[in-house]
């Protein structure tokens, strides 16, 4: 896939400490449901609010994912990203992410994405006006069924009104059982 390495989960966990595994160290760039950060906390924690001192453990910096593109997915409520020359992706650059939170975020992408390396731009505002404060190192999830896409741009700020209730229910799961549109009974 052009420039992208795959991140395996096995490659990079085998040779780290207990310590290390759970440190936060690992980053990734979201450009779709999981940069409403109810998604995001309901898929690594299961509550759209966890307390203050779990989402202190994270930061989200706004940020531009170069030479690709962010399309709809025929007939589904979240996006799709792949590489297209010319194109920039807005999205944002998440820290804090342990061994364990990739593996669920692995789980909820699914077989539909893989997830890659990459480089992001973060962005900051100086004198009212975006520019690039440093660029990152970081993954991305690509779509790999490129036949599903539909050329259209996807909205974030209609998947927020319209379609993110669905997606932060109370027990809503988004381990295997989600593909079956169940619950948790906890």
């Amino acid at each position: 896939m052009d420039s992208h390495e795959l991140s395996s989960p096995s490659a990079s966990t085998e040779l780290r400490s207990p310590a290390d595994k759970m440190s936060g160290q690992n980053t990734c760039f979201f450009y779709g449901t999981l940069m409403a950060p109810e998604v995001f906390y309901s898929v690594l924690y299961g509550v759209r609010i966890p307390p203050k001192a779990i989402r202190d453990l994270h930061t989200f910096t706004p940020a531009i994912l170069n030479d690709h593109c962010r399309h709809r997915i025929r007939y589904r409520d979240y996006p799709a990203v792949v590489p297209e020359t010319g194109y920039t992706v807005r999205g944002v650059y998440a820290t804090g992410l342990t061994d364990d939170h990739i593996l669920k975020l692995d789980r909820f992408e699914g077989s539909e994405y893989m997830r890659v390396a990459t480089k992001v731009d973060l962005m900051h505002k100086v004198e009212g006006r975006e520019v690039v404060r440093e660029i990152k190192d970081t993954t991305v999830y690509i779509f790999l069924r490129h036949k599903e896409l539909d050329r259209r741009s996807w909205d974030f700020d209609d998947f927020r009104i319209n379609k993110m209730p669905m997606w932060t229910r109370g027990g809503l799961g988004f381990g295997d059982e989600s593909r079956n549109n169940s619950f948790r009974n906890d």
